[in-house]
């Protein structure tokens, strides 16, 4: 493109004074009823230059108005997937920082759609029970929009991990959150089991229950968790979120985001554990039941289900 510079006039110059004003540049109003490239719109130009990284100057040469137009999107603008060359911008950006809020880490935010960032969103597209393609949709950002409660005005460097309770929060959870627990194999039944037991130890009033089946809830169940030892089929929407044992740090997180995401009802999440091939002994099962069990407290605590 040709450099624009000041002394320019026009659409082009009307656009970019637009950009600016909107990521906050401050731009004589006159020049901008004229659509003139004046002192002031070469003062927020250079601004934004140097607020960006660029090479010093007043004009928009290509670089400047790439990077201008990289910084005016805003998340569901468009689709983004994974791609050579990459997405990049400010939508992307946001994307970044909320997923790491909910606890599926893009890694630093970066502004690039990249491998890392691809694959925390097919995590976050599998809790919340969608087809897991890694491409971001409106569906995706609609999701993404009704968890504002859970990102909105925290830091975004993330992940946020959400480390285990004291006693008192735990019980709190335990006696108030009505979940019920079931399981669909063996294994899962068995590792099922021993947070029923383990939550009935900790608390005398425990309404924590253990059924076959979320149909076979109580009235009064406000959330059902179901353990798996099966993984879910590829590229398969489940319509129930899915949510991996393996990052314990974020695993409340992730749980969460899960549970409210779910439509059905009660709400449900399904967390899938990581059996493998290995020969799966008691000790393992006593080791699941424990971190899950602390981590559906930490993902309940303060949970308003409606």
């Amino acid at each position: 493109m040709e450099t624009i510079q000041e002394g320019a006039a026009g659409a082009a110059v009307e656009d970019i004074q637009e950009r600016l004003g909107s990521l906050g540049y401050q731009i004589d109003e006159t020049e901008r009823a004229n659509g003139t490239f004046g002192r002031s719109t070469a003062t927020a130009v250079a601004r934004f230059r140097l607020d960006h990284g660029l090479s010093l100057g007043e004009a928009v040469d290509t670089a400047t108005w790439s990077t201008l137009v990289d910084e005016c999107y805003q998340l569901g603008d468009r689709t983004l997937y994974l791609r050579l060359p990459n997405f990049h911008g400010n939508d992307v950006r946001q994307l970044q920082e909320r997923l790491n809020i909910l606890g599926f880490s893009c890694g630093e935010p970066d502004g690039t759609y990249g491998v890392h960032t691809e694959a925390a969103v097919k995590l976050f597209q599998e809790s919340i029970g969608v087809l897991a393609d890694g491409m971001a949709f409106p569906d995706t950002f609609d999701a993404i929009e009704r968890l504002k409660h859970v990102w909105g005005g925290k830091p975004a460097a993330g992940p946020h991990p959400q480390g285990g309770m004291g006693f008192a929060r735990a019980a709190s959870v335990l006696e108030d959150a009505h979940i019920a627990i079931t399981a669909d194999d063996p294994i899962s039944r068995n590792v099922a089991g021993r947070i029923w037991n383990l939550a009935h130890a900790t608390v005398d009033d425990c309404a924590v229950e253990l059924v076959d089946s979320a149909a076979d809830a109580s009235p009064e169940t406000r959330a059902v968790i179901e353990v798996s030892s099966s993984p879910l089929p590829e590229n398969v929407a489940s319509g129930v979120g899915n949510v991996v044992l393996d990052d314990f740090e974020t695993l409340a997180l992730r749980l969460r985001t899960a549970v409210q995401s779910s439509a059905a009802a009660p709400r449900t999440a399904r967390i899938e554990l990581p059996v493998g091939t290995s020969a799966f002994t008691i000790s393992d099962a006593q080791t699941f039941a424990v971190i899950l069990l602390d981590a559906i407290c930490a993902a309940f605590e303060s949970l308003e289900l409606a």
